[in-house]
């Protein structure tokens, strides 16, 4: 009897611990938190049910039920889409706009410069350029053509246009001539002999070349940048990367405990198991971002475009001027070789120096600020990038640290005791993995095959080694485009084949100002003399001319 008494207390006990340990483990708390985050399901149980139907969230006893797993795993991949798109919200902003701020700024320099030319050039040369107008527009339309991405070789574009202007020119300084096509082609055979614009062409051209590629190519980089990280910010998440973020985000409902966060190093394996492709973005991303920042240089430095454009007006009337001054010597040459043109058969000797190139000078300030365009100046918008692309280096490898964020997706500040570890609510004890996708092969809770890269992601690190090499080309002044195929470092482009030991020498061609300035005040005097067309400009202009000429070299 006694034995009897003994067990039925027994049993008691163990019916009463059992009562209370089943009531330590009810659902209430999952339920509250599940109405919270906004989820809707059909049944949330009271209390813990056998969990063998589920397939992640794999305990004896469960919270969940089968439709709250699967909703939990489709929840899971929104939420590591949401959070990835946030954490490179900024990153994907700063290129979208700054390529956008760079390209504006570029354009419209381009199209102020043009206006102000034109602007000056009529009031100052009058019928004579209007007459000639096309021979600038073309210029202006390949300069553009080139910075939008046209196949334009700079370096022959320069030189045709001073061929061009070498044409017209010579035809209105003898005008009393008859010059035919085939003529012109004779004389176009002279102009690297006689060099009639003085070194205004050879010194020009090396300034456009390597400002306008340096800025072509760092537009080019923006566009890449902007979209490598658009492209790679869309994540196709695997099978196993979409259990490991339902194991971590929601297995603590079917536990029961839904109010504890995940410990930061479970957090941070699940994020390298889930991005690990994007790491290995790294360090490509790293050297188009070291690229970036060199061009960038050669933008405020040497290759400024802003400081190359807005005295190029400056800089063609100069060679006008050195053209004219030089008429008598340059026809003679000509005559000796091309022999002499016939007479035309009506004499315009009369015409007045209104209807050949005469120019007005004024001192140019190297000083005067320079045109700006956009609202704003190269010099602020570089500054502006650098700081921005020094910070976006080593970005994809700090995903993981960036997207497990204390507080908001783990434990924070919280004991290791008190996060989530996988399996219940205790210390984490496995290893972070390092970054990349062969680091991956015993990430304790994404599986990863490294034997598979993502193509994609493939498809964008070469996408970024193929600008970078642009870039780093772009830096020696060079245009890959324009390169032989078979030597890519012979600097046969159409830049200046200049390599960093002339530094110094790119930066005070790239920088030098005429000492003169083509006077936009006003128009010319109508009542100036009238002289033969085969006078250059009237003595007084001349040596003034001359003089100033002199100054500059």
């Amino acid at each position: 009897m006694l034995r009897l008494e003994t067990i039925i207390c027994t049993f008691s006990v163990l019916s009463v611990a059992a009562r209370a340990d089943f009531k330590a483990r009810n659902c209430s708390e999952v339920r509250d938190a599940c109405l919270e985050r906004g989820f809707a399901f059909a049944h949330v149980p009271h209390q813990e049910i056998p969990g063998e139907d589920l397939r992640v969230c794999t305990y004896e006893h469960t919270c969940c039920t089968q439709e709250m797993e699967d909703r939990f795993g489709q929840q899971s991949k929104l939420d590591f889409e949401n959070l990835l798109d946030e954490t490179s919200h900024t990153l994907r902003s700063t290129f979208v706009s700054r390529h956008k701020r760079f390209d504006e700024f570029f354009l419209e320099l381009l199209e102020n410069t043009e206006r102000s030319l034109n602007e000056m050039f009529v009031r100052t040369y009058g019928k004579p350029y209007m007459q000639n107008a096309e021979v600038f527009e073309n210029l202006f339309a390949e300069l553009k053509r080139y910075y939008t991405g046209g196949n334009v070789n700079l370096e022959e574009m320069l030189n045709d246009f001073w061929s061009r202007l070498l044409e017209r020119m010579f035809t209105l300084l003898n005008s009393q001539y008859v010059i035919t096509e085939d003529y012109l082609e004779c004389i176009s055979k002279y102009t690297d002999e006689l060099k009639p614009f003085g070194d205004v062409p050879k010194k020009l051209k090396a300034q456009v070349t390597r400002a306008f590629i340096a800025a072509r190519t760092f537009v080019q980089g923006l566009s890449v940048g902007r979209e490598v990280a658009q492209r790679v910010s869309k994540v196709n998440s695997t099978p196993a990367c979409i259990r490991g973020l339902t194991k971590m985000l929601y297995c603590p409902f079917c536990r029961g405990l839904p109010g504890v966060k995940p410990c930061k190093n479970y957090c941070l394996n699940v994020m390298k198991g889930c991005l690990a492709n994007q790491a290995d973005l790294d360090p490509e991303w790293n050297q188009y971002i070291d690229a970036m920042l060199l061009v960038a240089q050669r933008l405020e430095g040497p290759f400024n475009i802003e400081s190359v454009m807005d005295p190029i007006d400056v800089k063609i009337s100069e060679a006008i001027m050195n053209m004219q001054d030089n008429s008598a010597q340059v026809s003679f040459r000509v005559f000796q070789g091309c022999g002499q043109p016939k007479l035309a058969e009506i004499s315009r000797s009369a015409r007045g120096t209104s209807d050949v190139f005469n120019a007005r000078f004024r001192p140019y300030n190297p000083e005067e600020p320079p045109t700006t365009a956009a609202g704003t100046s190269l010099d602020r918008l570089v500054v502006d990038i650098k700081e921005k692309l020094k910070l976006s280096k080593k970005f994809w490898s700090s995903l993981p640290e960036a997207m497990c964020v204390e507080d908001r997706v783990t434990a924070g500040n919280a004991s290791d005791d008190d996060c989530w570890n996988g399996h219940t609510k205790g210390r984490y004890f496995p290893e972070v993995q390092k970054d990349g996708l062969t680091n991956q092969m015993n990430n304790p809770e994404v599986g990863v095959d490294i034997t598979r890269p993502d193509t994609f992601i493939r498809q964008q690190i070469m996408a970024l080694r193929v600008m970078t090499n642009k870039l780093r080309n772009a830096y020696n002044g060079n245009d890959i485009s324009f390169q032989d195929s078979s030597d890519e470092g012979s600097g046969s482009g159409s830049g200046s084949g200049c390599t960093e030991g002339c530094t110094t020498d790119m930066y005070s061609a790239a920088t030098e100002t005429p000492v003169v300035r083509a006077d936009r005040s006003g128009p010319m005097e109508d009542s100036a003399p009238h002289h033969a067309p085969s006078i250059a400009l009237p003595t007084m202009l001349a040596l003034l001319a001359l003089t100033l000429h002199r100054q500059w070299r």
